[in-house]
């Protein structure tokens, strides 16, 4: 007979972890994670392992690099153990952003991590919506990419909202627009951004008088969000929304969204959001049935493609 899963979390998403094993119908495993006087981390796993299928819950958030070495501590741990396989799930892994030389003798940092985590012990990474989607060829181990799309999309569904445009921020969120658009029947506009200034913006589209969807994969400062939200306002636009997946929300992203005419942030539960920035604007969806339904069929040996579908 199958056993269940092990699953374990670090410190970034607990809440997140917590709710996956509720969906699993199995409790989160324990395991401490621990911080010497030094700053140095430590981690400990306080029950047996032993030829089981392990599935460690971690986001690469802030802080991003406390968050990933308890990730890589926490793997060792297990593959030390004796676990059967080691399963890691991170939600929002951090340093996609850094895939590709940018100038000369720059790191890719997103290589690296892949590295680390793959010789650590890694032997399969869960995750959703990573910002450059070729990065899966940077593990040597099976890579489960989940899109969020699916999970928005069946969000705004049952808004029961006007019909929308759907605006891509700049060309690399072209892709992702597309399907938002498709999905929802609705029209769709494209930002044609040259440049880090607003002044370089150019809107591609009809938006005068209508209400308005930004679909991006993450907010980090909120300077590509809100000077989209300005240009669509000047442009005619009734009303703004925006669509992400990751909610970094870094420094004064949250005061900047305040300040801004963005009426509604759509964002999911990959990163965890403090008290401070629970503000009345952002609706978070959760990720936790999509991530425990995928657990769930990887553990059992069946499809996860057909999840990345629904």
């Amino acid at each position: 007979m199958l056993q269940p899963p092990k699953i374990f979390c670090g410190s970034s998403v607990p809440d997140l972890a917590h709710e996956i094993a509720r969906e699993l119908d199995v409790t989160v495993g324990d395991a401490e994670v621990r911080r010497f006087p030094d700053g140095e981390v430590d981690v400990c796993i306080n029950e047996s392992v032993r030829n089981r299928d392990v599935f460690l819950i971690q986001s690469l958030c802030h802080p991003v690099n406390d968050h990933l070495v308890e990730l890589l501590l926490l793997v060792d741990a297990c593959h030390r153990a004796s676990a059967g396989r080691v399963n890691v799930v991170i939600p929002y892994l951090g340093y996609s952003r850094q895939d590709r030389v940018t100038h000369p003798r720059s790191p890719i940092s997103a290589k690296v991590v892949a590295n680390t985590l793959t010789v650590t012990g890694a032997g399969r990474v869960i995750t959703v919506d990573i910002h450059a989607g070729q990065i899966q060829g940077f593990y040597d181990v099976p890579v489960d990419h989940l899109p969020a799309a699916p999970l928005l999309i069946e969000h705004l569904r049952g808004e029961a909202l006007p019909e929308l445009v759907v605006v891509a921020p700049d060309a690399g969120s072209v892709e992702r627009a597309t399907q938002f658009a498709v999905g929802l029947g609705w029209s769709m506009a494209l930002v044609d951004r040259r440049g880090k200034k607003a002044k370089s913006m150019q809107l591609i589209g009809d938006v005068s008088g209508r209400d308005c969807l930004i679909v991006d994969d993450l907010i980090d400062t909120g300077g590509t969000i809100t000077e989209t939200t300005d240009l669509l306002v000047t442009n005619g636009a009734r009303s703004v929304r925006a669509a992400v997946t990751h909610a970094v929300l870094s420094g004064s992203a949250v005061e900047r969204i305040n300040r801004s005419k963005l009426m509604e942030l759509i964002c999911t539960d990959t990163v965890p959001l403090p008290i401070e920035k629970q503000i009345d604007r952002i609706t978070v969806v959760s990720v936790a049935n999509r991530l425990a339904a995928t657990i769930r069929n990887v553990h059992e040996g069946l499809s996860v493609t057909e999840l990345s579908l629904q």
